[in-house]
C-alpha cells in the first residue's frame, strides 16, 4: 500500500483507494462482457440468419467437410450395410483424434456442424405435410404421441439418475424420441450445452439408428408383425428419417406405413422444442433488479420457425414433386456434411470420462422407444 507524508507530521499516512463496485455479471468464458454505459449494443442474434454465408476463414474447413461428405457417401455406397450419417460422424472423429484437425479448419467444420445442420432441419419440413396426420388415423397418432412423451420424459429422468449433465440428457432425449440429429440440432440452443454434448448425442443416436437397420427386420418374425405393422413400428421407433426408410425397405410392404408414422412423429418436433424452451425460460428468468443471469433461450429458435413454414408450404400443394425431391436430396447431403462437422467435436479422451454413462442412457432410451412403440402397435393392431 502506498503512503504519503505531511511536512507538519512526519508519520506516513495510508492512501485510501477508491472502491470499485463489484458487478454481478456472470457469463460463460466464451461470451462477451457487458457493454459499458453509452456503448453501442451488439446486433441481435437473429440478425445473423440474414447473412448465412460463411466467411473467408471457413473456406479451408468447408473444403475438408466436402471431401469428408463425399467419402462418407462413397463408403456407404460401396458397403451397403453402412449408413452415410454414421460414416460421416466416424470420419470427423478420426480427423480430430489423429491431430489432423488443424486450427485453420475449425471455422469451416464449426460452420458445417451449426449452420448447415439448421438448414437441413428447415429442408426436412418440406418432406412433411399436414394431411399425413389424417392418413395415420387416431390410433396411430395416439401411439406416436405416447411414444414420444414416454421416451422423452423417461430418458430425461434416467439421465438425472445417472448424474449426466442436464443438456446432454435433454439432447439425447430429443434425438431418440423424435428424429435423431435433426431434432438434436433443433433443441441445441434451448439445451445450452457445449459442442461436446451435441457431438456425443449425435454420435450415439446415429449409431443406434444404424444398428436398427439390421436388427429390427431380424426381429419382425419373432415379434409376430406383418409388413404394415412392422412399418408402423419402424416409423415410431427408428430415429433418423433416412434410417427409417432404409430399415422399412428391407421388408416388402412396410415402407408406406413407416414413412407416414415417422413423418407424423417429426411434426411433434416444434411443440417439443417450444415446451422445453418455456421450461428453460422459467429456470432462467432473465434480468432481475441490478443483476444479470444466464441468457434466456428463445421461445422458438428461428430455424424451427422455418421448419414449420416449410411444412405449411408443402401442405398447400404448390411445390412440384421435382422440387420436393431436390430438397430431400439437398437435406441428405447437408445433414451428412453437418454430421462430419459435429464428429470433429468428439474427443475420445473426454468421451472416455463420461461416455459410459452416456452410452448406458442411449441404450436405455433406445429400448424405451422401441418397447413403447411396439406395445402401442400391437394394441392398435398395426
Amino acid at each position: 500500500m502506498a503512503a504519503r507524508t505531511d511536512p507538519a507530521d512526519p508519520r506516513p499516512r495510508p492512501v485510501r483507494r477508491e472502491r470499485i463496485p463489484r458487478t454481478a455479471h456472470r457469463c460463460r468464458p466464451d461470451c462477451a462482457p457487458p457493454s459499458p454505459a453509452g456503448a453501442a449494443r451488439p446486433a441481435p442474434r437473429w440478425l445473423s440468419v440474414l447473412n448465412p454465408l460463411p466467411g473467408r476463414a471457413a473456406v479451408p474447413g468447408l473444403l475438408v467437410v466436402a471431401v469428408g461428405t463425399a467419402a462418407a457417401a462413397g463408403i456407404a455406397h460401396l458397403v451397403p450395410f453402412l449408413n452415410a450419417s454414421t460414416v460421416a460422424v466416424v470420419l470427423g472423429a478420426v480427423l480430430v483424434n489423429t491431430g489432423l484437425h488443424r486450427p485453420v479448419l475449425q471455422a469451416g467444420t464449426h460452420y458445417a456442424g451449426h449452420r448447415l445442420l439448421r438448414i437441413a432441419v428447415v429442408l426436412l419440413g418440406l418432406q412433411l405435410g399436414l394431411p399425413q396426420l389424417v392418413d395415420i388415423g387416431l390410433g396411430g397418432l395416439v401411439v406416436v404421441v405416447v411414444t414420444v412423451a414416454v421416451t422423452f420424459a423417461g430418458t430425461r429422468w434416467i439421465g438425472r439418475m445417472l448424474g449426466l449433465p442436464r443438456a446432454r440428457s435433454l439432447l439425447l432425449a430429443t434425438g431418440f424420441s423424435i428424429c435423431g440429429a435433426s431434432a438434436i440440432a433443433a433443441m441445441r440452443e434451448v439445451a445450452d450445452g457445449d459442442d461436446e454434448d451435441t457431438a456425443v448425442a449425435v454420435a450415439l443416436v446415429t449409431v443406434c439408428g444404424s444398428i436398427a437397420i439390421f436388427l429390427l427386420p431380424a426381429l419382425r418374425t419373432p415379434l409376430g408383425l406383418d409388413p404394415a405393422a412392422f412399418g408402423s413400428w419402424v416409423g415410431a421407433s427408428v430415429h433418423d428419417v433416412g434410417q427409417t426408410v432404409a430399415t422399412a425397405h428391407r421388408v416388402p410392404g412396410a415402407l408406406t406405413s413407416a414413412v407416414v408414422v415417422k413423418l407424423t412423429r417429426v411434426v411433434l418436433l416444434a411443440p417439443l422444442v417450444t415446451g422445453a424452451a418455456l421450461a428453460a425460460r422459467r429456470r432462467r428468468p432473465g434480468t432481475a433488479a441490478g443483476t444479470t443471469t444466464a441468457r434466456r433461450p428463445p421461445l422458438v429458435p428461428l430455424f424451427v420457425v422455418g421448419f414449420l413454414a416449410a411444412i405449411v408450404l408443402t401442405s398447400t400443394g404448390l411445390l412440384p414433386a421435382s422440387a420436393v425431391h431436390a430438397a430431400s436430396v439437398a437435406q441428405t447431403v447437408l445433414l451428412t456434411a453437418a454430421l462430419f462437422g459435429l464428429g470433429t467435436g468428439i474427443q475420445f479422451r473426454t468421451l472416455a470420462r463420461t461416455g459410459t454413462r452416456s452410452l448406458v442412457l442411449a441404450l436405455i432410451s433406445w429400448v424405451l422407444v422401441a418397447g413403447v412403440s411396439y406395445a402401442g402397435v400391437r394394441l392398435v393392431g398395426g
